[in-house]
């Protein structure tokens, strides 16, 4: 009997996730997903302005506005940091971090498996280091003092990579093959991080179905149960996060895009049959940032 109570006494003493039901807001960022409301908000104009992005309403710049704010939020975007991107590819944020004073190793496929996955001929891949401040968004002695580049496997981070105060990735880690493999990433990433560091990533999270989805994959889609198994499996073991999954229902919210994808209003899609829209995930490593 005691032992039983021991057991049970266990259980409901580990620290659960933080699950809300909260409208997700981009101006206070936590594990959420892309909605019109943050669309319309004046901290996604901050940032298109600073990637000096024209104004739309795309769930891509959704993820880079979320990623950004979230480590401002945190600051980690100022002199001194450190920070580390997988499947960087073309985006604009390794060059804004360097604005900002920011040490920023990005990191994408190598250039012959980018080839075979088609990522070059769609040029969501980096070839020269030099493409990552094409909008000048950087001074160039301040980014070609502060940004450095490697060709990476996500599959296989490479354990010397180690003691940076943030790592992102923006909608990569669902083209790792499967499920298994894209949270096997997340959890890789993590320990590349200080004590105190934030790791933060996007990926498909699947709005039809918390039952079926394409696991397998050039593009694989995470459900409900994935996310939020994950994120409990890590506040067990001491990471902090906090997540929230609601929808104000606005007509945007509500609208799915198909192929041929418009670059305007393009919030929720179908892929493979399903719909499916950005989810971010910001993950707190145990320990104090300096």
């Amino acid at each position: 009997m005691v032992a039983i109570v021991e057991s049970l006494a266990r259980l409901f003493s580990r620290p659960r996730l933080d699950l809300r039901h909260d409208l997700p807001r981009l101006d206070a960022p936590i594990s959420q997903l892309c909605t019109h409301a943050q669309i319309e908000s004046a901290t996604y104009q901050h940032w298109l302005s600073r990637m000096k992005e024209a104004p739309r309403r795309h769930r891509k710049l959704w993820e880079f506005a979320y990623i950004l704010q979230v480590l401002s939020e945190h600051d980690m975007l100022r002199p001194g940091r450190r920070g580390l991107g997988f499947g960087v590819g073309t985006e604009p944020l390794p060059a804004l971090m360097a604005s900002s004073g920011v040490a920023v190793h990005a990191t994408d496929l190598e250039l012959e498996q980018a080839k075979l996955k088609g990522w070059v001929a769609t040029n969501q891949h980096l070839a020269a280091l030099e493409e990552l401040n094409a909008r000048q968004i950087c001074d160039e002695e301040s980014f070609r003092r502060l940004v450095s580049f490697e060709p990476i496997d996500m599959n296989a981070v490479p354990a010397r990579l180690r003691d940076f105060d943030f790592t992102w990735s923006s909608c990569a880690l669902e083209h790792l093959g499967s499920l298994k493999h894209g949270l096997r990433f997340v959890d890789a990433s993590l320990d590349t991080l200080k004590p105190g560091g934030i790791a933060v990533h996007t990926t498909e999270f699947n709005c039809s179905s918390d039952r079926k989805t394409v696991s397998r994959g050039e593009t694989v889609i995470y459900r409900r149960r994935d996310i939020v198994g994950f994120l409990e499996r890590l506040t067990r073991k001491g990471y902090r996060t906090a997540l929230t999954l609601a929808v104000a229902g606005d007509p945007l919210d509500q609208h799915v895009d198909v192929p041929p994808y418009s670059p305007y209003d393009h919030l929720r899609l179908q892929l493979y049959g399903y719909v499916t829209t950005s989810i971010g995930m910001v993950i707190h490593k145990p320990g104090h940032a300096a």
